[in-house]
């Protein structure tokens, strides 16, 4: 039996083709949660992590236009806010999922912070992507009307980008881990958590966006875990991405992960938080290992058959 930390990718909760609504979101959990079973079912012990990139981007701006009705949230508010939506929708999916098999072991979703340095170099250079994307044309708009940056993202359109500090602390690590030794599945640090500020024993929220491949990274180290898997879009990370003479990546130790990072071949808003994730976690203690696929080949990943596996 492992000790498994599973992070989402936003394929896992979403699909761009099926809108936007709870309903829609539901409907993708239901699917996902199937093979998060699969790997709970084998007898391993499961942490499970999300984005929130498109959810709390909207829950924005749901605030900023009911503004003139209701006093509008603070981001560190609206990114707690959907923690618990979408923690909602993943322990009722996987709940209901793992009853059907005959699986009786509690979901549970833990609301997380995350302290973060107020002296971080990112707070002067915002780089994390949130919110839907929208043309060149609405972004310039954007930023005129709001002084958002809004920067773009992937070929896929231009998006809001704000602050990106590195996570330091979890605060309710505690919590987690008495969580884990009842036997629950746990889901937490969504989103990457809330970014706290730490003065004198007080927290306050900011805004920014922690990583959630990087606070996945954090968790998976302080609950000492076995696996860190971060799932996405696709099966293996690959070098050369896009070109003539892609190479997908198999197995692969950190040294040469590194080389890779260095030589420029994972872009900053995608893949290269997940390698460099990954690489952490693996060189944090011997015997670690950190696997990149996507949802579907999670299962054959953990055999070996699948992804991308760092050792």
């Amino acid at each position: 039996m492992k000790k498994i930390v599973i992070a989402l990718g936003g394929n896992a909760l979403q699909d761009g083709n099926k809108g936007a609504t709870a309903e829609a979101q539901l409907e993708i959990v239901r699917e996902t949660v199937k093979h998060l079973a699969d790997i709970i079912e084998d007898g391993n012990t499961v942490i499970i992590t999300h984005g929130n990139g498109p959810q709390v981007g909207r829950i924005v701006i749901q605030n900023e236009i009911a503004s003139d009705v209701t006093p509008a949230m603070p981001f560190d508010v609206c990114g707690a806010m959907s923690q618990g939506m979408i923690g909602y929708h993943i322990q009722q999916a996987l709940g209901d999922e793992l009853r059907k098999r005959g699986i009786q072991k509690p979901v549970a979703t833990v609301v997380t912070q995350v302290v973060v340095d107020k002296k971080d170099p990112a707070f002067n250079n915002p780089t994390k992507p949130i919110g839907p994307f929208y043309s060149k044309e609405e972004a310039a708009k954007i930023n005129e009307e709001k002084g958002y940056i809004m920067i773009e993202d992937s070929g896929r359109g231009y998006r809001r980008v704000i602050a990106s500090p590195e996570p330091k602390r979890i605060v309710e690590l505690e919590t987690i881990k008495t969580l884990l030794e009842k036997d629950n599945v746990v889901i937490a640090v969504g989103g990457g958590a809330i970014p706290v500020i730490e003065e004198e024993g007080i927290l306050n929220g900011v805004a920014a966006v922690i990583d959630k491949d990087l606070a996945s990274q954090r968790l998976a180290e302080d609950i000492d875990a076995d696996i860190l898997i971060i799932l996405t879009a696709v099966d293996n990370v690959a070098i050369n991405f896009g070109n003539p003479n892609q190479r997908n990546l198999n197995r692969v130790n950190t040294q040469d992960m590194r080389k890779y990072v260095d030589e420029g071949h994972f872009a900053p808003g995608s893949m290269l938080p997940k390698v460099l994730a990954g690489i952490r976690f693996v060189e944090s203690k011997p015997g670690r290992k950190a696997i990149i696929t996507s949802l579907q080949k999670a299962k054959d990943a953990l055999k070996g058959l699948s992804g991308t596996i760092i050792e």
